[in-house]
């Protein structure tokens, strides 16, 4: 240290809120990116169609947890502040007004924009002025056939309790004049009714391959049948978001029960955000803020339609021309390869959805049926509705093999799903754990045990994304599988840390949370701070979800100072301001909106010219530092490191297409350089991947490596 150059950074105040940037705005500026998917032209039609939906489901989750949260917060008295000076009311004012805009653009990108264009391409979506005799003939029938039978009309007098309203489902709010007195009910929209009601091919008349009305508007116009000789004043949509983040509070019993009973007092959270009809008037909506408890602030008034997120469903027509063309995903491992042989010879790394989601499945197969396998261990977060891996663990228990799995019953939004995944493989005689008291467990981690002639061997994958099949189609996401031995005695010490009682906390191959993650990642960026002031290369590319932690950010904002070039890679909240003079001016911001969702988490740092990398499961922010178990693995072998660096990093670098860059607090499309074309970094890694060997028997030397690593 005596030989290192004294740091003659200006003397910043890092607490300083003019430095960063609200986190629940920069969150809303990641929808606006995506919903800029959906207003441009660079995506085909259906697919513009689907950013649309997200855009609205990314919304309801966000106003079911941050803004309810933040409610929460606000009702218990508590108006802190937040890291950029914001106070809880501050940014719920500024929540509300930024959602609503949005909301509005949304809208306006149906009306003027994504539903004239479908009409040109032979989707017609009617409105009820737009009916013709024979489409209301239908329609009537329709009614009566399929929706009638689901409808029940709640009074609500001193007779009738308030109805339950379930999260986001849509109700109408109906008047009927009854005994000369104005009384109120509901009628719920049902759920289980396609939104988009297909008309008979041709009712629409030429060049309409596919006509549809809006579910809404058929009960609308029947709902006289529900009201046998009462008149029928007046009915108007609303629609409710409720507080929907699950907080256990008493866990002294059973987990899963524990649970279960929380899930069903989910049903009646507060609401976050109560949207209604413009034209509902002003008595009715009273009756509902009363009835809701909520402040009238919560209310939105809309003149467009309510939940554009059912518009996913017009996304299955099947029209390929208004679609990307289909996924073909290289096949890593094809029959007969043997994953364990392939795995010993050197690390293998896969680059999903580039390529195939099967190399996952194909080595927890190949692990059920090995005779040599003895043992399996598992964590799952989040794996879907109709996952084969549960069948496959439950064939290697029925086999012999000893099989533990952790289920994370906290995984938000999959609580049911992993309940039921619990039950089956316990039923199966599999051992079930649920994790750590009062931690998620959110690492990736997949332990093989295999007895082999020169003894037992073990092997591993570490992954940025869940084991599961669907979102491993359109999330990007990288799989390591090693039999690195430094690496094995990590993970298995990670299992018998979240298995039993163990507190091992000297991990040599990954940074563990909440044991050792924080203190080595503000180490190694410490380090390369250390390595710019004596003059030695210093830089370091981070590529995750989300920067939301204090101390990660002053960390990153310090090492800028001391001379450390800093390339961030965020899809959504970053909470660090670029470019700030004396703080942040070798620090560049960029996120990806494409095709598939940005989610691998990749590490890299330059090391004074020994590189070293890191992948897996954490994001840069409180929870994934503090309060949630997580693994970030170094990739040892050099090759793999060096394409991670090479290839992938640097085709995000290089994006021009998809990438947006941060200036200050506002994003900005990239700019394209004179007399070059846009570089689409997703396009780039699908074409190489999809040009590259199906086997891993040799490496293309004019393209390099491809992602398996044969020796």
């Amino acid at each position: 240290m005596s030989s290192a150059k004294k740091d003659s950074s200006p003397q910043i105040n890092f607490h300083d809120p003019r430095l960063y940037i609200n986190r629940e705005l920069s969150w809303l500026e990641f929808n606006q990116r995506v919903l800029d998917q959906a207003l441009g032209d660079a995506h085909p039609l259906l697919e513009r169609v689907k950013f649309l939906a997200i855009v609205a489901s990314n919304l309801d989750e966000f106003f079911m947890v941050r803004v309810a949260t933040l409610l929460r917060k606000l009702r218990a008295g508590i108006d802190d502040e937040a890291i950029d000076g914001m106070t809880v009311s501050e940014q719920i004012k500024k929540i509300r007004i930024r959602a609503a805009q949005m909301r509005r653009d949304q809208a306006a990108c149906w009306t003027d924009g994504l539903r004239p264009e479908l009409a040109r391409n032979g989707i017609k979506i009617l409105e009820p002025t737009e009916y013709s005799e024979r489409v209301q003939q239908f329609l009537t029938l329709y009614f009566r056939a399929e929706i009638y039978p689901l409808l029940t009309p709640l009074a609500f007098d001193p007779g009738h309790p308030f109805p339950l309203i379930s999260n986001r489902s849509k109700n109408f709010a109906v008047t009927v004049r009854y005994q000369r007195k104005t009384k109120f009910a509901r009628v719920k929209v049902p759920q289980m009714l396609p939104r988009f009601v297909q008309l008979p091919h041709g009712s629409t008349g030429r060049g309409s391959v596919h006509s549809f009305a809006f579910l809404e508007d058929i009960i609308r116009q029947n709902l006289g049948e529900l009201f046998t000789g009462v008149e029928v004043m007046a009915a108007h949509l609303f629609r409710v978001t409720r507080d929907s983040d699950i907080e256990l509070r008493d866990v002294a019993g059973d987990l899963m029960e524990s649970m279960d009973r929380t899930l069903k007092q989910q049903r009646r959270g507060l609401p976050s955000l109560l949207q209604v009809e413009s034209t509902m008037p002003s008595r009715v909506v009273k009756i509902l803020v009363e009835n809701f408890e909520i402040e009238d602030d919560i209310v939105e008034k809309t003149a467009a339609r309510l939940d554009f997120s059912d518009w996913m469903a017009l996304t299955k027509i099947p029209l390929p021309k208004l679609k990307d063309t289909p996924l073909a995903a290289r096949t890593v491992w094809p029959a007969p390869v043997n994953v364990f042989e392939e795995i010993q010879e050197r690390d293998v790394l896969v680059h999903h959805p580039f390529e195939s989601f099967s190399a996952v499945e194909t080595f927890l197969e190949q692990a059920s049926t090995d005779p040599q396998v003895t043992g399996i261990k598992i964590t799952l977060y989040r794996i879907g509705a109709n996952s084969p891996l549960i069948d496959i663990l439950i064939d290697a228990a029925d086999g012999g093999k000893q099989v533990a799995v952790l289920v994370e019953l906290k995984a938000r939004f999959d609580e049911r799903n992993n309940i039921e995944w619990a039950t089956r493989l316990e039923s199966a005689g599999i051992h079930v754990v649920y994790g750590v008291e009062n931690l998620k467990t959110h690492c990736k981690l997949c332990l093989i045990v295999r007895r082999e002639t020169d003894g037992v061997r073990r092997y591993a994958h570490i992954g940025t994304g869940n084991y599961n099949r669907a979102t491993a189609q359109i999330y990007t996401d990288l799989s390591l599988f090693t039999c690195n031995e430094q690496v094995i005695d990590d993970v298995g010490e990670v299992f018998n840390y979240l298995t039993g009682y163990s507190r091992h906390e000297d991990y040599d191959q990954l940074l563990v949370a909440p044991v050792t993650l924080r203190r080595q990642m503000r180490a190694l960026i410490d380090r390369e701070a250390e390595h710019a002031r004596t003059g030695r290369p210093a830089h370091i590319i981070i590529k995750c979800n989300a920067i939301t932690d204090p101390e990660m950010a002053r960390c990153l904002y310090r090492a800028s100072q001391a001379g450390v070039t800093i390339d961030l890679i965020i899809r959504g909240i970053c909470v660090l301001r670029p470019g700030l003079p004396g703080v942040s001016e070798r620090i560049a911001v960029r996120s990806i909106v494409g095709r598939f969702l940005e989610h691998s988490r990749i590490y890299w740092f330059e090391n004074g010219g020994q590189p070293e990398v890191y992948i897996g499961s954490a994001d840069m922010m409180e929870r994934n530092l503090d309060r949630r178990v997580e693994a970030l693995c170094r990739v040892a072998d050099k090759v793999v490191a060096s394409h991670i660096r090479d290839v992938v990093l640097q085709a995000y670098l290089n994006d021009t297409a998809r990438a947006y860059i941060l200036h200050d607090d506002k994003y900005q499309k990239a700019a394209v350089p004179a007399g070059s074309e846009p570089h689409n970094a997703q396009q780039f890694l699908l074409e190489r991947c999809a040009a590259a060997p199906t086997t891993a028997a040799s490496t293309d030397e004019t393209t390099g490596p491809t992602l398996i690593w044969p020796k």
